[in-house]
């Protein structure tokens, strides 16, 4: 019996999430994608608290016009603007089952070029 879609994600998820979890000092930076928007949230799971969040709902980016990757990038851009604001340099990057290409990757590289370190 093949998996569905959403099955073989949550598979994937549990499978990373064994070996991802952020601490204080390194919060795991995890991704939310659906077919219109992403989000993304830095989690401290010692505390089990969410220390920054950005989505593409936003209204700065959700006026700009352009392909969904650009608003990612956009979103990665916030998001690490944001953590810098809040003290977080460092963050271990939780792709939460996705595929790491497209929308996923293109928030990982402008939070990157946002000066956060993944």
């Amino acid at each position: 019996m093949a998996l569905s879609k959403i099955e073989r994600r949550k598979k994937i998820k549990r499978r990373i999430r064994k070996n991802v979890f952020g601490t204080t000092e390194k919060p795991r930076m995890s991704v939310y994608r659906s077919n219109k928007q992403i989000s993304v949230q830095i989690i401290d799971d010692v505390q089990a608290r969410t220390l920054v969040s950005a989505s593409s709902i936003n209204k700065d980016i959700e006026s700009v016009k352009g392909t969904k990757s650009e608003k990612a990038a956009m979103v990665g851009k916030m998001i690490a603007k944001n953590a810098i604001e809040a003290g977080i340099n460092e963050v271990i990057f939780d792709r939460n089952g996705y595929l790491y290409h497209g929308k996923v990757k293109a928030l990982a590289d402008g939070a990157r070029e946002g000066g956060l370190k993944l």
